[in-house]
């Protein structure tokens, strides 16, 4: 842990040369300057890392979140593949880049065995890969002796981390089942969702109002198509302050809430983690009176811009915060909220428009003194566990929590869903979803999905038909959509297309029990929902770089 600012003073002042010394000698060697962010480092620049040299294998898998194939590329030559939750406007497809979440388990496969290299360390983060036979350890000599003689294949695999201390496992298998167990038992299992999780979720930025949302829901009845659950974005609340409804567009939340119930339906409403700086608001107050928020170097709460405007970021490292938070979902404190109501974590990487790289800054200070790059990539986990918590508690454990999140680290897996973010209406990124979600569950995260459709952009009519037959055989089925797109409610684009999208939604609701059934495996065993086809068939060599087919459960999907 960081020294007390007493003890590095004293430190400093009784050692010749210490780091205030060299500070003095070296002005700004304890600092960086990336563009107009100036990145202070009072425990001076720190880096840990670690080689792992791993003869016999050449398929190499996992460390989510990026858009790429499942079988992880070589990165000679190339940059290392990053881990480090960023909010990514429109991100780019085949590239080692941070994305959104941030899971450091990589896992090795061969016809022989499998294995897994549990890195937990959540500051920034880098992975390097390499092909390596002429460059062979001694024992990887010795396995091509053992094996009469013939050149093995042999991965390298090198971390670094910015901070941290070096806490790896080694997770031996020997079996991808194994692996998944092993991997279960250190940060757990995917937790149970409740049943309407596994149906069809209809979303959009934004549904207007409350007679909006009334309108989406008749337009699914009156074409006969299956839904479980309506989403409402940011603009649902009263300037963006989150726990509030906007008085204008939504008078009487808790009747909107009841009609839903009375057809069985959800809704899910947002609730990020930036909150708006506003004496009048009472959220903000509290927050500020208790001293929950993070800190800046200097001591003072951390402002950032988002959504709101002005914006200060609750301390989720701070267990009492945690509680706090927690408390907020309950009806008498979120006003016009039911049973019927649950929540979706955006923007919790965190995003923070006016910081380097669209997030907080590393100096920016937490509970118990650490800085945030000590921990940027557990953010988002501390946010939904916190959420997750407040659900059960507002039902007195009655009931099961849903929470969707966009960050994620290891362990995330115990609190919700996540997805893959802000896609396109593209070709290339529905295929990409495939991968993209067998790697999550790879990495734990089962309950998984993309937004059908497409965020960004407008698909063309067979490109939202194709996306739904997709969407239908993956875990987390959403449609999800910008709020600059056209209108794409499923009935819009004629009714020889409504009867396809009819078709695949219908199919995802005759196969319910079969997914609630493979939830349950996964929850008990760790095993993931979705998969790819060499955890089946472990010695077929043809299934190691395939990432076009997968398995639900032991199942292959038509």
């Amino acid at each position: 842990p960081p020294k007390e600012p007493a003890e590095e003073e004293a430190a400093a002042e009784g050692q010749e040369g210490g780091p205030a010394e060299e500070a003095a000698e070296e002005p700004g060697s304890w600092e960086e300057t990336f563009k107009t962010h100036t990145d202070s480092k009072p425990n001076g620049p720190t880096s840990v890392g670690l080689d792992f040299s791993l003869p016999g294998f050449e398929h190499v898998y996992g460390i989510p979140e990026h858009a790429d194939n499942l079988r992880l590329r070589t990165t000679e030559g190339g940059d290392p593949y990053r881990l480090y939750n960023l909010d990514v406007f429109q991100y780019e497809l085949y590239n080692p880049m941070a994305l959104y979440g941030s899971v450091p388990l990589l896992l090795a496969h061969s016809a022989r065995s499998t294995l897994g290299l549990f890195w937990l360390n959540a500051a920034e983060t880098w992975v390097d890969i390499s092909s390596n036979t002429a460059g062979k350890t001694l024992f990887g000599k010795l396995l091509d002796y053992m094996q009469g003689g013939g050149e093995t294949p042999q991965t390298d695999v090198r971390w670094m981390s910015e901070s941290g201390i070096i806490d790896v496992f080694l997770l031996l298998g020997p079996t991808p089942a194994a692996v998944a167990g092993q991997y279960a038992a250190l940060t757990g299992t995917q937790a149970l969702p409740p049943l309407f999780a596994l149906g069809y979720h209809q979303s959009r930025w934004n549904y207007n109002n409350e007679e909006d949302v009334a309108a989406v829901e008749r337009g699914f009845e009156e074409h006969a198509l299956p839904c479980d659950v309506l989403w409402l974005d940011i603009e649902h609340a009263d300037g963006k302050r989150y726990f509030t409804w906007d008085p204008s567009k939504f008078p009487q939340p808790r009747a909107m809430l009841e009609r839903l119930a009375a057809k069985k339906r959800k809704m899910v409403s947002i609730v990020d983690p930036h909150i708006k700086v506003d004496s009048a608001y009472r959220v903000h107050s509290e927050l500020r009176a208790r001293g929950f928020y993070v800190k800046t170097k200097d001591g003072g709460d951390y402002e950032g811009w988002c959504w709101p405007g002005s914006a200060a970021y609750p301390d989720f490292t701070n267990p009492e915060m945690r509680a706090w938070w927690a408390s907020m979902f309950a009806y008498d404190q979120y006003e016009g909220s039911t049973e019927n109501l649950f929540t979706w974590n955006d923007m919790n990487e965190p995003s923070v428009f006016s910081g380097p790289e669209v997030t907080m800054h590393k100096d920016a200070v937490h509970h118990g003194g650490w800085e945030h790059r000590d921990l940027h990539n557990l953010y988002g986990f501390y946010v939904q566990m916190a959420t997750a918590e407040g659900q059960i508690q507002r039902s007195g454990g009655r009931q099961r929590p849903f929470v969707l999140s966009r960050a994620f680290f290891a362990g995330s897996q115990r609190y919700g869903a996540v997805w893959t973010g802000d896609n396109a209406a593209e070709w290339e990124h529905l295929k990409i979803s495939i991968p993209m979600c067998l790697s999550f569950g790879l990495a734990g995260l089962s309950f998984c999905g993309a937004d059908v459709g497409g965020f960004f952009k407008n698909p063309e009519p067979e490109l939202l038909v194709r996306w739904y037959q997709a969407g239908a055989f993956q875990p987390f089925f959403r449609a999800h959509a910008h709020l600059d797109t056209v209108r794409r409610e499923p009935w819009l684009f004629g009714e020889e297309n409504a009867a396809l999208i009819r078709a695949a939604l219908r199919q995802r609701y005759a196969l319910l029990p079969f997914w609630y059934t493979a939830f349950y495996r996964c929850h008990r065993h760790g095993l993931p929902v979705m998969r790819p086809l060499w955890m089946e068939y472990p010695e077929d060599t043809t299934t190691f770089a395939m990432d076009d087919q997968y398995l639900i459960g032991e199942w292959r999907p038509p």
